[in-house]
């Protein structure tokens, strides 16, 4: 009788072993991309993390239409729920509203919950 070193059952291949090419080497050409600068924040958009499961796209921009006009709400929701997430991303009209945002609502109650609101930057930093 042979001894072999093959499994007995055939395991499935890992999705990150690929032919041919190695994924580090694909990782890192993915990241070597440079900004396009229509990518780049203006410094007008704001990330909010804290938010409760109830709060509804109306609630947030009511909250951040005190300190500015807001051009754009965009609510992460859970994709089976449709509840909110916890966070989601304001589009004032311009800077000077997006930094009266994170002075006067940065550690604000929302629907019972502190929030956070901070500058979106991963548009800089992200390939596009």
């Amino acid at each position: 009788m042979s001894y072999s070193r093959r499994p007995r059952y055939s395991r499935s291949p890992s999705p990150y072993e690929r032919r041919g090419r190695s994924v580090s080497r694909s990782l890192s050409r993915s990241r070597s991309r440079s900004v396009s600068s229509d990518a780049e924040n203006p410094g007008n958009s704001l990330y909010v993390t804290g938010l409760s499961h109830r709060v509804t796209k109306r609630d947030l921009e009511d909250h951040f239409s005190k300190e500015g006009k807001v051009v754009d709400v965009n609510l992460v929701l859970d994709p089976w729920t449709r509840e909110s997430r916890g966070f989601g991303f304001v589009t004032m009209e311009n800077m000077e509203d997006a930094n009266r945002c994170i002075k006067y609502l940065d550690r604000s109650v929302l629907e019972g919950r502190i929030i956070t609101v901070e500058k979106f930057w991963w548009q800089q930093v992200c390939c596009v």
